[in-house]
């Protein structure tokens, strides 16, 4: 199982994704589930590039690591690819467009397969010319994005972290603090599900940058991921102890 959360905010993107795939006691195995694609620009580096695009997958293994390479291998070449689309909306249909391929290329037709072929992606970034969008694209290959009210998505094992963005996040959230409260989600989730683990991957991209997003890895021996698991569990603690206790007949 995974876990992946991309938030589209007033200051730019955030996304960010676990790396376990299955976890046992015998058999633990790390996939990465962030998966750039970028458009170097032909002026100066302080143009920026092209685009900046970002995909996070979750469900059946085969079918997104399928998918992921038949968008890079099309890259440059004459069939439709991640690095010509004229609009991040046409870039997610590309993408849905894919998946249905490969799924009905993988599935038994006219069979009963006990196999879950499906996943799921998200698909965030900027195309020069237009502002950062985010989708979310199912299974089927259609897809919604996201807008002011509901600024972020969430795939995979996504019930534990749920409450801390339902709480948190809005549209106008730094991106500082939004990426503190995917940690915070992250956190949550792995205490819950040892089907999510470390290492984590968050990458940030700020509006109009069209440079490669800010990345970094988190495994368990990062400080401040310690320092602010240690925070919120204190604070909740502290805030529960301080409740007001009910009256009972």
């Amino acid at each position: 199982m995974t876990y992946c959360v991309a938030m589209r905010l007033a200051e730019g993107l955030v996304f960010a994704s676990d790396s376990r795939t299955n976890a046992g006691f015998d058999k633990i195995s790390t996939f990465r589930k962030m998966h750039f694609f970028r458009q170097p620009g032909t002026g100066s580096e302080s143009q920026g590039g092209e685009r900046e695009l970002v995909i996070l997958s979750a469900g059946n293994l085969a079918t997104s690591q399928s998918v992921i390479s038949l968008l890079e291998k099309r890259c440059g070449t004459d069939q439709a690819n991640l690095l010509d689309t004229p609009s991040m909306f046409e870039s997610a249909e590309l993408v849905g467009q894919t998946m249905r391929e490969v799924i009905q290329r993988d599935k038994p037709e006219g069979k009963d397969s006990r196999v879950d072929f499906s996943c799921s992606m998200i698909l965030g970034g900027q195309i020069r010319g237009e502002s950062p969008r985010l989708f979310n694209i199912y299974t089927e290959g259609n897809f919604i994005e996201a807008t002011r009210e509901t600024p972020y998505f969430q795939i995979g094992e996504s019930k534990y972290g749920k409450p801390i963005l339902d709480r948190i996040m809005n549209f106008e959230t730094p991106l500082e603090r939004a990426y503190q409260c995917a940690l915070i989600s992250f956190d949550s989730t792995m205490k819950s599900n040892l089907s999510v683990g470390m290492p984590l991957d968050v990458a940030i991209y700020r509006n109009d940058a069209l440079k490669p997003c800010t990345f970094e890895q988190v495994d368990e021996h990062n400080d401040y991921f310690h320092q602010l698991r240690a925070q919120w569990h204190q604070g909740i603690q502290t805030l529960f102890n301080e409740l007001d206790p009910p009256t009972i007949c």
